[in-house]
């Protein structure tokens, strides 16, 4: 039997990973920098498989950069979904690419401090994702409502698994100074390959919510509103226009449509209601749903894609959080005698 080092199977199911992402991603503007966290991962797991497997020293160079790498990946990945950055992609290239420049500075010069600038790098940027998120859902300005939910989960999975990267990374730092590394193998083989493997797969599901191609509108410059003024603007849009049947209706899109500041809408709805607005263009939707399925004979998937969703999963899971049941048993229940 052939025996294939777990590294190397954690790279070989990576690149799969990659692969689904890459067939399933048909937007005009794919989020790249989480694809490149994928196959940045694959990498690493090479690397580690090469060095703690094989001993092969010469990648203990490559290492340290390639590690350097993750979290600014990470973060553009994520920043994508967030806001729209002032910087062009060359600046931020150049911005991001300051902590890889750094480490191999420091592998030229500093081996010592190579450990310590990795730890840094790794906290700093889960705490700047952390902080870009800390509106919740509704931080996510750039992604269609309907994935806003697991996207921020993923995010938060992301955020740990650097931090779970960092808290290795001292743990083998540590061993080394006190015990001389003889737990380091132990802790490289699973905790980084585990934490590779978070990673890779929570930017997976996060690029399935991609930032739409701009459509061209006639917008007003924003202006400031009572929140009474800016919920009747929203309420009015969903009411009269349908907006929520938009499948890549975002938060966004939605402050573009009313000319209102994407955070005065999500400030009024979260003070007026106590939900964020992804939720709450979702129970528009499931609003009509409930009425299509009372009403008509269509079947519950035509039923789901009328109202502005894509995936049954996150269908089913907006009706059940807004109606604490199936659509199917809602209809049944809305055309029993007892009803």
């Amino acid at each position: 039997m052939i025996f294939i080092p777990l590294p190397f199977v954690v790279a070989i199911l990576l690149v799969i990973l990659f692969g689904v992402v890459r067939s399933r991603d048909d937007s005009p503007s794919p989020n790249l920098p989480f694809q490149a966290l994928i196959l940045l991962s694959a990498f690493q797991s090479v690397l580690s498989g090469l060095r703690w497997g094989y001993a092969v020293l010469p990648v203990m160079y490559a290492m340290p950069v390639a590690a350097a790498m993750v979290p600014p990946l990470a973060y553009l990945g994520i920043s994508r979904l967030a806001r729209k950055s002032p910087l062009s992609p060359i600046q931020q290239i150049c911005l991001h690419g300051l902590p890889a420049g750094l480490i191999v500075v420091l592998v030229a010069i500093w081996r010592d401090a190579i450990d310590i600038g990795i730890i840094l790098i790794d906290i700093g940027y889960a705490a700047a994702i952390l902080l870009l998120m800390r509106s919740g859902t509704d931080a996510l300005r750039l992604a269609p409502f309907e994935n806003a939910g697991p996207t921020y989960r993923a995010i938060l999975f992301a955020a740990g698994a650097l931090l779970l990267s960092a808290a290795v990374d001292i743990f083998i730092w540590l061993d080394f100074v006190w015990a001389d590394g003889t737990s380091a193998l132990k802790v490289i083989s699973f905790g980084n390959l585990i934490g590779l493997a978070i990673l890779a797969m929570a930017a997976a599901a996060a690029s399935r919510s991609h930032a739409p191609a701009e459509k061209t509108e006639n917008v007003r410059p924003p202006e400031f509103l009572e929140d009474a003024q800016t919920l009747g603007a929203v309420q009015a849009l969903m009411k009269d226009r349908h907006a929520y049947r938009d499948v890549d209706l975002n938060l966004d899109r939605l402050a573009r449509k009313l000319a209102i500041p994407a955070r005065q809408i999500s400030a009024a709805i979260n003070r007026a209601t106590g939900k964020n607005v992804s939720q709450y263009v979702n129970e528009h939707r499931i609003a009509e749903a409930c009425l299509l399925l009372a009403e008509t004979e269509k079947p519950v998937t035509e039923i789901m894609f009328d109202v502005g969703f894509q995936t049954k999963s996150n269908f089913n899971r907006e009706f059940r959080r807004v109606t604490d049941t199936t659509p199917l048993e809602w209809r049944d229940r809305s055309r029993s005698p007892s009803s």
